[in-house]
């Protein structure tokens, strides 16, 4: 087992705080006040890891850290997560992990895997947006309040002329009944495993959501590189979708143009790339939870 020195874990923490405080802490306050934000709202509740755990900093599985009495006090909790404190050192206990959440486990590590290992497919522009409004008239739109860059009619002739080749099943299961039929593909829940690929905007956000799913054991700092990830993710997909949202700061991605459809995909290439660290440390993480640590790995070394 790794050991992190006072120090260093701490240096640790004032990254993922810098990460990911300011969002959380907006999201609390706009809620307390009954406000809601069409960006920004998506990534605590889409994504149902509180922003309360997002804040708390934890070690990942297989490194012990020395604490003081007043870091107990600071950071409750340390003590209140499935942990082993011994004299200064405290750390994740491996066999407190349920079998289910190893099982997990195993299924983000094959995704993960299934992803590196398939081709990207660019060239979507974002399209999965506008599909979920087409022939809606403004009273079904999904964000009540915010207007659209089109009109009804010239959306709906926009997304006909288009290719849609959306594999994202959570995507797709949002489009409009009549915007279903256009898509190239048909995902179901059942299909992921085959379909989802590193280009997609959704999968490189979901990141987020599978690091969460593994949280305490992974940790904290893989999950807010994740955060920080699908923060710029969500802020693409909404520049890049029909609603108009330049009074919030948001500049269009006018994907019905060609030069915005090119602007939109060097930036998903920007996401895919950074996504594909991320995706492989989410991977070798899993793969490690998905069965007990030998009982030679848990002898403690220095942290360099």
């Amino acid at each position: 087992m790794t050991n992190w020195k006072r120090e260093y874990w701490q240096s640790r923490r004032e990254i993922h705080l810098a990460r990911v405080s300011a969002r959380a802490d907006d999201f609390v306050k706009r809620r307390s006040l009954g406000e809601i934000h069409p960006v920004n709202d998506f990534l605590f509740t889409y994504y149902t890891f509180s922003a309360a755990k997002l804040k708390q900093w934890l070690p990942p599985l297989g490194v012990s850290i020395e604490v003081s009495e007043a870091d107990l006090i600071e950071m409750p909790w340390l003590l209140q997560a499935p942990v082993i404190h011994e004299g200064k050192l405290l750390w994740l206990d491996e066999q407190s992990i349920p079998p289910p959440r190893r099982g997990l486990a195993s299924w983000v590590a094959m995704l993960c895997g299934n992803i590196q290992d398939r081709a990207p497919r660019f060239r979507c522009f974002g399209l999965h947006e506008w599909a979920m409004v087409y022939k809606q008239s403004h009273e079904q739109i999904r964000y009540q309040g915010y207007e659209l860059r089109l009109s009804p009619e010239a959306l709906a002739d926009f997304v006909a002329s288009q290719p849609i080749g959306c594999s994202h099943y959570d995507a797709f299961r949002f489009f409009t009944p009549e915007a279903k039929p256009l898509n190239a593909l048909q995902p179901v829940l059942e299909t992921r495993l085959e379909l989802e690929q590193g280009a997609c905007l959704h999968a490189n956000m979901d990141l987020y959501k599978w690091a969460s799913k593994l949280w305490p054991w992974i940790g904290s700092d893989l999950i807010s590189e994740c955060f920080a990830l699908a923060c710029e993710g969500r802020d693409l997909d909404m520049r890049a979708s029909p609603y108009d949202l330049r009074h919030l700061g948001y500049e269009p991605v006018c994907i019905e143009t060609a030069a915005s459809r090119a602007q939109y995909e060097a930036e998903q290439r920007v996401l895919a790339d950074k996504a594909i660290r991320l995706r492989e440390a989410l991977r070798a993480f899993a793969a490690q939870l998905m069965s007990p640590l030998p009982h030679s790995s848990l002898s403690r070394v220095e942290a360099a």
